[in-house]
């Protein structure tokens, strides 16, 4: 079983990746294969809401959302990582996730995911919100620990300081882990859940 963790910060070793490392070492003790999908750098544009990927499988512009999407394919797990920038996700971040769900949300379908938030004072509980919703429309499981997903410090030093954060990212890997197995033992029991083709209305028909 393998779980992709995604550092949507643009510092490729600050806060948000001292969290994700914490869930990182508690799903690795318990036999999860892991990989740190990195978003620094990478230059992730907004969705043009083209709907281009219904009619090509995968995002008209080919950049790390095609390479995320094309692995996701093969991960069993997924944990959203992003600092607070200015009481919700980072922008790379939320630009990321509205075209990895629009083209490629098939392939994290019926999985579970999990948000991870690094912030100084404020504005996790929000950002926490931001990224679990992409979750809850996709027919993903939510998977939470023992307080919101969060951990506190200006810089990743201070970060390790923050004993109840990195707490809760431990207990937050054993979740996932718990939950990886409970499914796997589901499946091989031949459970699955009902599914229905998505209907779709608006408010004015």
């Amino acid at each position: 079983m393998k779980v992709m963790l995604v550092n949507g910060s643009l510092h490729e070793k600050g806060c948000t990746y001292t969290a994700l490392c914490e869930v990182e070492k508690a799903l690795n003790a318990n036999g999860i294969e892991t990989e740190i999908f990195q978003l620094a750098d990478k230059g992730v544009s907004g969705c043009k809401g083209c709907w281009a990927c219904k009619k090509l499988g995968k995002c008209v512009i080919d950049d790390a959302v095609n390479e995320f999407v094309e692995k996701a394919a093969l991960f069993d797990g997924f944990v959203f990582g992003s600092p607070v920038y200015y009481a919700s996700a980072s922008g790379g971040l939320v630009s990321f996730m509205d075209r990895v769900f629009y083209s490629g949300g098939k392939k994290l379908a019926y999985k579970p995911a999990a948000a991870v938030v690094s912030c100084r004072r404020a504005g996790a509980s929000t950002t926490f919100d931001v990224i679990n919703k992409y979750f809850t429309i996709n027919n993903m499981l939510v998977v939470g620990a023992n307080y919101w997903n969060e951990v506190h410090g200006n810089f990743a030093e201070e970060v390790l300081k923050d004993e109840e954060g990195l707490q809760t990212m431990r207990i937050l890997g054993n979740n996932m882990a718990w939950v990886l197995k409970c499914l796997q033992l589901g499946k091989e029991a031949g459970l699955a859940p009902e599914r229905e083709r998505k209907i779709m209305t608006n408010f004015i028909r």
